[in-house]
């Protein structure tokens, strides 16, 4: 079983830890101020066993100026939109609405799991407007690899060393509530919706279809992180869903050994391509 190799934090109240003579420290193990970005690239390591992932940088961060990257806004804003759109109907050789489904579900996965990861292991999250979200396509063995500007902002709570040392490009909000606003304010408000807005100018699809991808997106990392986090995985997905107001669009089912398993209740598409696929989960299997 793969492990951070961080001391794993128990509870006392809220991310404070309970020591034997129950005294409550203010300091998450594995938070300091030098790494703002490190809960974050530690989690995905504990994930993938490595940092060499397909679908985000090694390290998570870009450095400004790197050849091939571009913002994000460049997909909002429609310029490289139908280059991405292009890129999904070469890979998948469907229709353009079912190439673009999948297009969605592979950028909402790896761009919305940075955030997640950030809240559920640190409390720490980065916020991911498209400006700070940086994209190629240059790897073909993919359709695209995401990766952070160093600048990105980090939104913090209070007693985060980051707060209390005013490292620049820290945002302190008052409480949980607030970072979760903070959250969905970045990644929902500011990226994906008027990301799904340019999507729907191309193609016709519906919001709920792709809103979809990404409570499943959350869910499946969210539970494949599970053993480098803290806490319950269920209750983690259930406050990002409802952060999000995505939680009516799947559900947590056992699985053959009783372990959580994610239910959708929309479809990607997969199952219309030339060479049809029943994702795990689909709820085209359970019609």
């Amino acid at each position: 079983m793969v492990r951070l190799a961080l001391v794993r934090p128990t509870y006392a109240g809220r991310w404070g830890d309970q020591t034997g003579d129950g005294q409550v420290t203010a300091v998450m193990p594995g938070r300091d101020v030098a790494s703002p970005f490190a809960p974050v690239t530690a989690t995905l390591r504990a994930m993938f066993g490595t940092d060499d992932l397909p679908g985000l940088a090694p390290g998570l961060l870009v450095t400004d100026g790197a050849p091939h990257w571009s913002p994000a806004t460049r997909l909002v804003d429609g310029t490289l939109l139908p280059e991405f759109l292009r890129a999904a109907g070469r890979r998948w050789g469907g229709t353009p609405h079912a190439c673009a489904a999948l297009a969605w579900k592979s950028y909402s996965y790896w761009t919305a799991l940075p955030a997640v990861l950030g809240w559920a292991s640190a409390r720490r999250v980065p916020l991911l407007d498209p400006a700070d979200v940086l994209v190629h396509f240059e790897d073909h063995h993919q359709l695209l690899t995401l990766g952070l500007r160093s600048s990105t902002a980090v939104a913090v709570l209070p007693g985060d060393p980051l707060a209390l040392a005013g490292v620049p490009g820290v945002r302190v909000v008052a409480d949980e509530a607030a970072l979760l606003d903070a959250l969905r304010a970045s990644l929902l408000d500011a990226h994906f919706a008027p990301l799904i807005a340019a999507i729907q100018g191309e193609v016709r699809i519906g919001t709920r279809t792709l809103l979809g991808s990404v409570a499943s997106g959350i869910a499946h990392g969210i539970l494949r992180a599970s053993d480098a986090l803290p806490g319950s995985s269920t209750a983690t997905i259930g406050t990002l869903l409802d952060a999000l107001d995505v939680s009516d669009l799947v559900d947590l089912v056992p699985g053959p050994a009783g372990e959580p398993t994610v239910q959708r209740r929309t479809c990607c598409l997969a199952f219309t391509l030339p060479r049809p696929k029943i994702c795990q989960g689909c709820c085209v299997r359970q019609a």
